[in-house]
Order: C-alpha cells, then structure tokens, then sequence
C-alpha cells in the first residue's frame, strides 16, 4: 500500500486522539503508529518531536479553538471584562466536555496535581497572555513594585482558578455539569468582587457552595 503524503498537524492529533482513546495507553513507538496510520515516520517529526509534545499541542488547541468561537460572536467584544471571562470558561468548558473521552485520560492520573502536567504547559502560557490581554480592573496602588507583585498575583491566582475549576469538572457527575457551570459563575464573579473589594456576599455564596460539594483542593 502506497504511503500517505502531506499530513497535517491536525491528521497526527486525530490519529492519536482515537489511538489513546481506543488502547488507553500511548502508541508503543512513532513507528509503529507512522506504520498503522500509513505515512512516513519522518513526516512526523515535521510537527511534533514527541508523543507528549502532541499531547500538548491538543490542550494549547482547545485554547485557540475557544478563542475562535469567541471571536465569532458579535456581543463577546462589547462583554465588560467579568462576562468575557465567563464567556471564555463556559466555551472553554464546552470544548472540554466535547473532548472528555480524551481530557479524562490525559488528566486523571495527575488529577491530584494538575499543575505539575506538561500536556497543560502550553495551555497556561496562552490562559496568563489572554489574562493580560483582558486588563482585569485592579486597585491602583502607586507603587511600581506592588504593582508588579499584583500584576504577577492576578495572573497565577487566574491559572489556579483554571486548574481548580478543571479539577471539579473531572469531577462533577451532575446532568450536563451543570455544577461545572455554576462553580464557574460563582468562582469568576467571587473573585472580581474580591479584585475590586466589592461586598462580599459573592464570595460568601461561593464559600457555602465550595463546603456544600466538599471540593478536594489537595
């Protein structure tokens, strides 16, 4: 049989998604999964230099997919900065859970500590630059320094949210997450109010919620 020719990043990505999904393990080799999905084992390395680089490559595209839908949308750029957020979580949900098959075997076993996953290295670089692109309203402190500390605070008190907010939809086994979904909005608005030392009912709503579904944050 004659090999394939011009594969894309995107035939690599689906043929190790279904293979991952059908074996729950990783092909044995690139050869062998060049051999199955008929191409060139060299083609490979075009793209990807490794199996885990793909599997980084897939969650850094469920960022950029997000991104895309959101953009598509006529109301997302005239949303204040609290419902672009939002926006961005349930869309970003919505891919996840379109993918979960696939998500739950990338992440279960380090479910504990996503932080530590390089399938997600990618994923937090573009979510912090998405973050600073958005411009979250902050408290005006007048001091360069403070400013720095609270610019880098806001930024990886965000990616945590993200990866709490991850860790619960693992979880969840609610009808269509609706959990999921309001774990998010009480999150995202708990810490804009918090943000911009608002009342604190938001942030009190999310603590009995938090202590009503005994989320596991270790």
């Amino acid at each position: 049989m004659a090999r394939k020719k011009n594969i894309t990043k995107d035939n690599l990505i689906n043929w190790y998604m279904e293979f991952v999904l059908e074996n729950n393990h990783q092909p044995k080799s690139v050869f062998s999964f060049a051999k199955e999905n008929n191409f060139e084992e060299a083609d490979f390395y075009k793209f990807y230099g490794s199996f885990e680089t793909i599997e980084e490559a897939i969650f850094s595209d469920f960022f950029h997919h997000t991104i895309t839908v959101l953009n598509k949308s006529e109301d997302y750029e005239s949303y204040d900065k609290r419902n672009k957020l939002l926006s961005f979580y349930f869309t970003f949900f919505e891919i996840l859970t379109a993918n979960r098959s696939y998500v739950v075997y990338a992440l279960e076993s380090a479910k504990k500590d996503l932080k530590k996953l390089k399938s997600i290295k990618s994923l937090r670089t573009a979510y912090i630059k998405y973050i600073e692109d958005l411009n979250i309203d902050r408290i005006e402190l007048k001091q360069e320094n403070l400013e720095k500390i609270q610019n880098t605070s806001i930024k990886e008190s965000s990616w945590i949210q993200l990866i709490i907010t991850m860790k619960f939809w693992l979880d969840d086994v609610s009808p269509s997450f609706e959990k999921t979904d309001i774990f998010i909005e009480k999150s995202i608005n708990a810490g804009f109010d918090l943000m911009d030392i608002k009342p604190l009912k938001s942030i009190i709503d999310f603590g009995k919620f938090i202590l009503k579904e005994k989320v596991n944050f270790n």
